[in-house]
């Protein structure tokens, strides 16, 4: 044969010189990086992978089929090591095969070509035999992207429908968490699993407050409407309050607040008292009785909303036309700034609503993470309903908290604050408070012994007089911000004799859930005093011991290993498993340090402010989730009083560069730990609804929540509905009629969940997406029950909306 019939034709020429670029720039990356991964402790595939890529390459050059063979090499390998790696789990076997997988099949379609030219049998039957064998395999597995693969899966039977008591159906959503106990239980079932498929929109309404956030700080939809009689009150993030129609959403009235802060812009709820009503009194044998509220005479605000602002007021409005109620506080609003000395914006402000605790209105308040450490103070706060006046203060800053101020005094500064909603149990007259970390956060080598007492834990007060009646500590010397963020919900735990006991059950952004005596706050689970590393910042108070909630299921704070690194391709995966081995990690309490060290599930992540809902009928709660790594590494600063501080906006936690924590040795660097696309580093899912039943302790399901539909590589959005679990941000609603809603993912949705067996029943695409925690209410004028959602934008999403949407069965 001659020299010309012997060499490759052209196109295969060309087609080997583009299959050996293809796996140039593959090997090479592969060696460079595994290399490095090797040299760093880790996986030595990629090096070896990349060598023999390399090889199989030059091959390729010079037209030789040996190239495919040393491919196959490579991708047995592969297959190999994927499965000891990654096990069976669905979204990580996909990451390590899917593009080895699809140059295998590149490979073989030339194979036949090249052993043709060579005077070899082509073995063409065998190729293009496996070339269809990885082409289904490729199709299958982007066909089951678009499945949900739940990390929990429900293997039992599904519950009943519990029959409604007709007594005791739900007649208002006149607080918060619809109970003043935050329930986010609905005790209604027009709407339920079977049913739902017909849910279709019955009203919109724009508020006319759009929350814009350009650089990252500020103002989000985060609402949760309360629904009283024919109204359904709303807020905004400017702090405007609107009253409309329950059946129609109809404007009946609207007060302008327009208040406005540099950070946090925001309103996650509001309050409401009705004076017309009998007022409860405590049951609970040793509780303060409440006070009766005193009208003044021609006062005309019986029927009152109350909210905090972002700008640190309390206001008092009249919920039947929306003016003022003029004898509280100072024509309806009560400075919360006072006392508290130096409370600037954005230094000090509320988010979240207030409580209403009998006839006293509780308040916190927000002070800004990672600032500086002369801060205003985590006081505390009762107010009168009527008056405005204030019945008492808790200082977690003082021996004596419950002191009062003398003339000119100040509360005391930088104390533990609770920026996240509280809840109350009328029975005790007691309310329920979540406690975040003293400033400034990472750092706490400041710290007083006050500090460590009161900070990251639940404290129980007296409504009327204030005083202590226990505390819990979930974190002890916070320095990850694991603030315990969302209200404590209060239920009827289920004991191991068939009994009950009240309860409070809550959890927190390191992923425990705790359950509590409501009486004692001694832990109804078991809870263990973990040994827990240190790190290497000097004088710092570490404390060797943290406590794990070990008898309730622990939610997304597994141990990462190099193994659980993902990409969104083997290319990201290795940058992620690059990163992971770059940083100390020693699991959930890596303690910040000069270098740079993993925080996971981050302060981000695990549970957050949205809350718990429950299922009293069925001994079920139902949390969701958002996992989201920080890196964080303390960078040695002068002290210097005049260096300017940040203004404790979230870009802090968005790779800005070191950010000085004002007046100490140190400014902090922290990011997101995710790939250079921009995905988490970790394995999916991101977010994830799971169903925990009290009764077992065990997670009965658990099921990814989200899509990156709307969302994607450097803001891409995909537009395609894989179902991998996005994070979380916002509650859930459970209901009567066997359903949990959720809306806060990155998707534009709000869904339905069978809560027995976590299917997902129902969706409805929304305008835009929505941080909000949905509700629910009947109408006492056409006995119709509506779903009600705020959608005003995702976290880290551009698009922004206003709108309000009900939704109802079809007539």
């Amino acid at each position: 044969m001659s020299d010309s019939s012997s060499r490759p034709g052209t196109k295969l020429k060309l087609w080997c010189y583009l299959l050996a670029v293809i796996l140039i720039v593959t090997g090479g990356f592969f060696a460079i990086g595994g290399a490095k991964l090797a040299m760093l402790g880790g996986s030595w595939y990629f090096l070896i992978a990349g060598i023999v890529t390399l090889l199989s390459a030059l091959q390729f050059l010079r037209g030789k089929s040996s190239a495919v063979v040393l491919f196959l090499l490579v991708f047995v390998g592969t297959l190999i090591w994927a499965l000891v790696d990654a096990g069976l789990e669905f979204w990580p076997l996909v990451s390590r095969l899917m593009v080895p997988a699809g140059l295998m099949l590149l490979a073989f379609a030339t194979w036949p070509a090249l052993r043709k030219r060579e005077n070899k049998a082509p073995l063409s039957a065998i190729s293009y035999g496996l070339c269809a064998v990885l082409a289904i395999g490729l199709v299958t597995a982007f066909a089951q992207m678009f499945v949900p693969h739940p990390t929990v899966a429900f293997n039992g039977k599904q519950l009943p429908l519990a029959p409604l008591d007709k007594a005791n159906a739900q007649k208002n959503w006149d607080n918060y968490g619809n109970t003043p106990g935050g329930s986010r239980f609905v005790a209604l079932d027009q709407i339920t699993r079977d049913n739902v498929k017909d849910l279709k929109v019955a009203w919109t309404f724009h508020t006319g407050d759009t929350p814009i956030s350009p650089d990252g700080n500020g103002a989000e939809d985060q609402q949760t409407p309360l629904q009283v009689g024919d109204r359904v009150f709303l807020c905004t993030p400017h702090n405007n309050v609107i009253a409309v129609d329950a059946d129609s959403g109809k404007e009946i009235w609207k007060r302008e607040i327009n208040a406005k802060s540099q950070v946090w812009e925001r309103c996650r709820g509001l309050a409401y008292f009705d004076a017309t009503k009998p007022l409860t009194q405590p049951s609970v044998p040793g509780s303060t009785p409440v006070p009766a509220p005193a009208l003044a005479a021609g006062d005309t605000c019986q029927r009152r909303i109350l909210m905090n602002t972002i700008d640190a007021r309390l206001i008092a409005i009249n919920a039947d036309n929306g003016e003022f109620c003029a004898s509280f506080g100072d024509n309806g609003i009560v400075d919360l700034k006072a006392g508290l000395g130096d409370a600037a914006d954005p230094k000090y402000q509320l988010t979240s609503a207030p409580t209403l605790a009998g006839t006293t209105v509780v308040v916190g308040g927000r002070i800004a993470d990672n600032v500086q450490t002369d801060m205003p103070g985590g006081v505390l706060r009762g107010f009168d309903v009527i008056s405005g006046e204030m019945r008492w203060a808790f200082d977690p800053g003082h021996a004596d908290p419950n002191m009062k101020l003398a003339p000119g005094q100040t509360f005391a500064r930088s104390t533990p604050n609770s920026w996240a909603p509280m809840s109350y149990d009328p029975a005790m007259n007691t309310v329920f408070i979540p406690m975040g970390s003293s400033s400034v956060d990472l750092w706490g080598a400041n710290r007083t012994p006050l500090d460590h007492k009161y900070a990251t834990s639940v404290m129980a007060l007296d409504a009327t007089t204030g005083k202590e009646r226990w505390l819990y500590q979930t974190v002890h010397n916070d320095l990850w911000d694991f603030d315990v963020p969302m209200q404590p919900s209060l239920i009827d735990f289920p004991m191991d004799n068939g009994s009950t006991k009240p309860a409070v059950v809550f959890g927190t952004k390191a992923g425990q859930i705790f359950v509590l005596d409501r009486l004692t706050g001694k832990p109804l689970t078991d809870v263990k005093e973990m040994p827990v590393k240190t790190a290497n910042i000097p004088n710092e108070q570490y404390s060797h011991t943290q406590p794990v909630s070990v008898g309730m299921p622990q939610i997304g704070t597994q141990t990462l290993k190099e193994s659980d690194m993902w990409g969104a391709t083997p290319f990201d995966q290795l940058m992620c498993r690059i990163s992971f081995k770059s940083m100390r990690y020693d699991g959930l309490f890596t303690a910040p340090g000069t270098d740079v060290s993993l925080s996971f599930p981050g302060s981000l992540g695990g549970m957050n402010w949205g809350s718990l809902s429950t299922d009293p009928n069925n001994h079920y709660i139902f949390v969701n989730d958002m996992r989201l790594g920080l890196w964080v590494q303390m960078i040695p600063q002068k002290v210097d009083a005049n260096v300017a501080a940040s203004n404790g906006g979230e870009s802090v936690n968005t790779g800005m560069g070191a950010v000085p924590l004002k007046g100490t040795p140190y400014a902090v660097n922290k990011n997101r730990f995710m790939s250079p696309l921009g995905i988490p580093c970790q394995k999916p899912p991101f977010g994830t609804l799971s169903a925990v039943d009290l009764k077992t302790r065990k997670v009965v399901w658990q099921v990814p929540v989200g899509t990156v539909q709307d969302t994607g590589p450097f803001g891409i959005k995909m537009k395609m509905k894989m179902p991998i679990g996005m994070p979380t941000l916002g509650g859930t609603l459970a209901t009567q009629g066997g359903l949990v809603f959720i809306a806060g993912t990155q998707d534009y949705y709000l869904r339905a969940y069978d809560s027995s067996t976590g299917e997902e029943v129902w969706k409805a695409r929304l305008p835009v997406g929505s941080g909000g925690g949905p509700m629910s209410y009947i109408s006492p004028k056409t006995g119709k029950q509506y779903i009600l959602i705020s959608a005003g934008g995702a976290r880290q999403s551009p698009d922004r909306g206003d709108y309000v949407i009900a939704y109802a069965l079809d007539d």
